[in-house]
């Protein structure tokens, strides 16, 4: 694909430009379809994936063969009316995505896709989607005046501009049958209210994580599981609200993505709370390397600034010394662990496997010619 068609599109999918009518997913939930060129044979070829706006999508009946391939516009059963959509996925892997959103495959109860899109159709949902800005930004300002605890984050018109989808977010209850009426009477349309949260939000309005690549939720995640503050803590992360929060003001998703393999490196781990008893004093725990299988160790329960790390097999064979209630010498007590700390971690607390900087001879500083003219 494209990438200058890719850049220039909209929500929808539509190129902005010359090229009106070529369409691009934006990444938008969009499903790379493995089986495209595999022969299977199907009796259930006949349903087809539609995209509309943002993350809206639905399964159709193509009732009438029409070919269809991904990036059509077509024209599809809505209540009341019709709307307008984008082919999002065909073949076979449509009856995967049912399963997989537990839709019964036999079902007679999918709409209908009634025909590709004519050039009538087309302008007439571009101007529905002219005026889905300026009604959001009215809306907001009467829900205003109505003193209603919500926010339209989003509105949404029907292709045929006959019905209006307004997405709001709402801590409590909202009694917004008087909204209602007024947003029918100055839009004339039929209106309808959805309630979503703020990853779903997050994920219909899109845009760029911390990480440099387009939110999980607006390409890809199409169900969000709950994130909670133990998912850092199994990962080591330091618990800063500022950097474990998303755009969407919640916990990051991503922080749930590798916490099951942390969860099976840590179970051959002591326990953290072990004090590690030595000649030199107590020994506390700061903090863990758990893919190198690490465990830094300080005497001072406070600070670590001064911390050691410590391999995990020497760990658990200090904890079975200090049940024999001995003390051990030193955290790192062989040489081949002192060594190994120093050329790993850069640890100076053993001066003998330092070079001496002292015996070292000065070098001498170069200096530029335009210094060699200042000093003269």
């Amino acid at each position: 694909m494209n990438t200058e068609k890719v850049r220039n599109c909209d929500e929808r999918g539509l190129a902005k430009g010359p090229v009106q009518n070529d369409t691009c997913g934006c990444s938008k939930l969009d499903t790379f379809n493995w089986m495209k060129n595999l022969a299977i044979a199907s009796d259930q070829n006949d349903v087809v994936e539609i995209r509309f706006k943002n993350t809206r999508k639905g399964i159709f009946r193509n009732i009438n063969s029409i070919r269809l391939k991904k990036g059509d516009i077509v024209a599809v059963e809505a209540s009341p009316g019709h709307d307008i959509g984008i082919v999002s996925l065909t073949g076979e892997l449509v009856i995967h995505q049912m399963r997989k959103n537990n839709i019964q495959v036999g079902t007679d109860d999918l709409k209908k896709i009634y025909r590709k899109a004519k050039p009538v159709d087309v302008d007439k949902w571009k101007e529905a989607i002219d005026r889905e800005h300026p009604t959001m930004i009215r809306t907001r300002k009467i829900a205003e005046d109505l003193k209603l605890v919500m926010k339209i984050s989003d509105v949404e018109y029907q292709g045929d501009n006959t019905k209006a989808i307004f997405y709001y977010i709402a801590d409590e209850r909202v009694d917004f049958r008087e909204l209602i009426k007024i947003l029918a009477d100055e839009f004339k349309v039929r209106i309808e209210m959805k309630q979503i949260g703020a990853r779903q939000e997050a994920g219909r309005i899109g845009g760029i994580g911390s990480c440099g690549r387009e939110l999980c939720c607006a390409s890809w995640i199409n169900n969000f599981v709950s994130v909670t503050t133990n998912a850092a803590r199994y990962q080591e992360v330091s618990l800063n609200p500022q950097k474990l929060a998303g755009q969407c003001g919640k916990l990051k998703c991503c922080l749930n993505y590798e916490v099951q393999s942390y969860l099976d490196a840590q179970k051959e781990f002591p326990d953290k709370n072990v004090i590690l008893q030595t000649e030199k004093g107590p020994a506390y725990h700061q903090k863990t390397d758990i893919y190198r299988k690490l465990m830094w160790y300080g005497f001072e329960k406070e600070n670590s600034v001064n911390a050691v790390p410590v391999p995990v097999e020497r760990v658990r064979e200090i904890v079975e010394i200090n049940k024999q209630d001995k003390l051990v010498k030193d955290l790192l007590e062989h040489e081949e662990l002192k060594n190994r700390g120093i050329a790993e971690y850069n640890i100076v607390n053993y001066p003998d496997n330092v070079d001496d900087k002292e015996n070292k001879e000065p070098q001498p500083v170069e200096t530029s010619r335009k210094n060699k003219k200042r000093k003269r």
